[in-house]
């Protein structure tokens, strides 16, 4: 009588236990992004500076478009590796972008004064570039090829190893 209890019970737990098991090599923040591959949707918006940036008049460049926070370690951690990429690459037409994610423009205007910046960071209020980008979080960076199409969509912080290697394939 207890065979006929503990073997199905065992069988449930095994099958569970395999289940959960397959998740575990997969990385949750690597979603697929819908966009790759596909043109980057427009935007225009204002920097923190209050200068205007149109997306559509960086057709022809490669650009680094990358969603960041000051509440956000990772952020800080790749903010000086943007900024050495920035600085490298800014003769080679590389464009590179910041947004700020769910955040007071104040308070990123202070860090931002404090760690310094070699490229402008956008504002969207009403966040609609999040959603067109379709961000799951923060930092989240598209590097998008000369002909606005988002060739790669990289969730976490970037090394200067990574970084370097995304950048060749949208030069």
């Amino acid at each position: 009588m207890k065979w006929r209890i503990l073997v199905p019970g065992l069988v449930v737990v095994l099958a569970l236990i395999a289940l959960l098991a397959s998740g575990f090599g997969h990385d949750p923040r690597a979603l697929p992004s819908r966009l790759e591959g596909r043109a980057a949707p427009d935007f225009t918006l204002e920097t923190l500076d209050g200068d205007t940036v149109a997306f559509s008049e960086l057709r022809g460049r490669p650009v680094v478009l990358n969603f960041w926070s000051t509440w956000c370690r990772p952020c800080k951690l790749e903010h000086p590796v943007l900024n050495a990429a920035a600085t490298r690459e800014g003769d080679d037409g590389v464009v590179f972008l910041g947004v700020l994610y769910g955040d007071d423009p104040e308070l990123a205007r202070r860090y931002l004064d404090r760690a310094g910046s070699t490229y402008p960071t956008l504002v969207d209020p009403a966040q609609r570039i999040v959603v067109d980008y379709g961000v799951g979080g923060v930092p989240e960076t598209y590097f998008i090829d000369r002909q606005g199409v988002v060739a790669h969509k990289v969730s976490g912080a970037l090394t200067t190893a990574s970084l370097n290697s995304y950048l060749e394939a949208i030069r």
